[in-house]
């Protein structure tokens, strides 16, 4: 089974702000980024398509799918969704005691930003996505977030997960996932 792992474009956010699982829209480049993203994609044949529920994940999922079927639907599954930050969401990395950011970036796999969730607990909850694909045979699309991609991508790896902060996943790209049986490869990460 071949996973194509999608970050969305970039959002519509200020610099230096701290957002997981808020709802932020898409930046004025998102046409510019989904013309530079179709032809890594044009080669696949009836894929099924999976997306964060998150709006800078589905308008990007949403245009994708018209291109390959303009009546295919887009399943949502917020096992897909970015890290929850919690009380720290939309706040500026500035504003957000230093201290408590310091503590939390010593463990970050393990350390959970107040009401929030952990990395690990990210991985985890994107592991039991990939689980239920199994039986897929079709290629499938997967638009979401650098957390889930580098836990994703890591995990094929089987990278510790402090370690797959090192994985570059840039705004657009496509990492490819593939799994055989009991074996997990990584065709590429960021492209």
């Amino acid at each position: 089974m071949e996973i194509y792992l999608i970050r969305h474009t970039t959002p519509d956010v200020i610099p230096g702000t701290c957002y997981g699982q808020s709802d932020v829209d898409v930046a004025a480049s998102f046409m510019d980024e989904f013309s530079a993203l179709c032809p890594k994609l044009q080669h696949l044949k009836e894929p099924v398509i999976y997306s964060s529920p998150l709006q800078r994940c589905v308008k990007l999922a949403e245009s994708v799918a018209a291109i390959f079927n303009p009546q295919q639907s887009v399943q949502l599954d917020t096992r897909l969704m970015e890290l929850n930050f919690g009380a720290w969401e939309m706040q500026a990395w500035n504003d957000i005691p230093r201290g408590l950011v310091d503590v939390w970036a010593e463990d970050h796999v393990r350390h959970v930003p107040p009401n929030g969730e952990s990395y690990l607990q990210l991985a985890e909850r994107a592991q039991t996505f990939l689980a239920d694909l199994r039986h897929t045979e079709q290629p499938v699309l997967v638009f979401t977030h650098a957390g889930v991609i580098r836990a994703l991508t890591g995990h094929a790896l089987g990278l510790p997960l402090v370690h797959t902060f090192k994985l570059q996943v840039d705004y657009a790209s496509v990492s490819k996932i593939v799994i055989e049986e009991k074996l997990s490869s990584v065709g590429f990460v960021n492209r």
